[in-house]
């Protein structure tokens, strides 16, 4: 997975049933192997899903890599992690992670990444349309 030539899975794909798996997997791959570019691990971004599923960045890193980064492995190990949590836990997650907007430490960033890619959208205001509208996926 080379992030410096391609973009990772948008936010809001979904694995073990909850959002952002797929996106960890592809930037926690790319850290790895040095190809990580513009993109960051163990950010703001990730560190919800890791509290959800009960792992630290280090053991889930380390996961991945044992588990080749392969989708349907780490669904298999993720799958029971989620599990611990009720179905309107899991629900209330995935909708929380989409409706993340910027705070105050990251409005400014948000505010010009928006002016470059969708100026004219008053109707993005949360970062996973942002970051899939950035990443040329239609949001």
């Amino acid at each position: 997975m080379d992030l410096t030539k391609d973009y990772p899975r948008s936010p809001n794909d979904m694995l073990a049933g909850i959002v952002s798996l797929p996106r960890m997997i592809d930037k926690t791959r790319a850290d790895a192997e040095g190809t990580l570019g513009e993109y960051d691990v163990d950010c703001p971004h990730d560190k919800p899903v890791l509290a959800f599923l009960g792992v630290d960045f280090a053991a889930f890193a380390a996961k991945l890599k044992e588990l080749k980064y392969d989708d349907k492995a780490v669904e298999a190990w993720a799958k029971p992690l989620v599990d611990k949590h009720s179905p309107a836990e899991i629900a209330a997650f995935n909708e929380s992670r989409r409706a993340w907007k910027p705070d105050d430490h990251s409005q400014q960033y948000f505010d010009k990444l928006k002016a470059q890619v969708a100026p004219s959208r008053p109707d993005v205001t949360t970062w996973f349309k942002l970051l899939d509208l950035d990443e040329k996926r239609a949001a």
